[in-house]
């Protein structure tokens, strides 16, 4: 089943309004991350994208990434509740809930309003070239999972 296309407009309304239902104090159902840690943590992948975090990575382990992390990340199949993350995306410490909150809404709408077009055979920092499915269910889907992990 194809997962919901981050580039329509409503989906973006549909991420909004999830995102409009956390509270600062809402509790996980699974996981260590406290709300605004899991926003700062959703941030994360638009801050690759967006030239905000620019990890370097050498030619074997961004083949590595590509050829076994790449397929989990951009597929169809949901994340599994306790994945392991990469150090990149490890949040600790105390996080401005409205800051990391506003800072998301926007990155979800600029996503939306640049669009496929942009995106199509863009590279990611991890992966190389991707196509515009691939960077939606990157994106959407890393959303939906931890949405669904503090039940919104």
């Amino acid at each position: 089943m194809a997962l919901k296309n981050i580039f329509n407009k409503s989906t973006t309304e549909l991420c909004i309004a999830r995102l409009e239902k956390l509270k600062a104090e809402t509790k996980p159902r699974w996981g260590k991350m406290n709300a605004p840690q899991m926003l700062a943590h959703l941030n994360v992948p638009y801050d690759m994208t967006y030239g905000e975090i620019n990890p370097q990575f050498n030619a074997m382990t961004k083949l590595l990434l590509k050829w076994f992390v790449k397929p989990g990340v951009v597929g169809e199949k949901p994340y599994k509740k306790n994945s392991r993350t990469a150090p990149i995306f490890l949040i600790e410490g105390d996080r401005d809930f409205e800051l990391e909150k506003s800072r998301l809404i926007e990155n979800i709408k600029k996503t939306e309003q640049l669009g496929k077009d942009h995106f199509e055979g863009r590279d990611y920092v991890s992966f190389g070239k991707m196509t515009a499915t691939e960077w939606s269910n990157l994106f959407y889907k890393h959303l939906d999972h931890h949405f669904t992990q503090f039940d919104i």
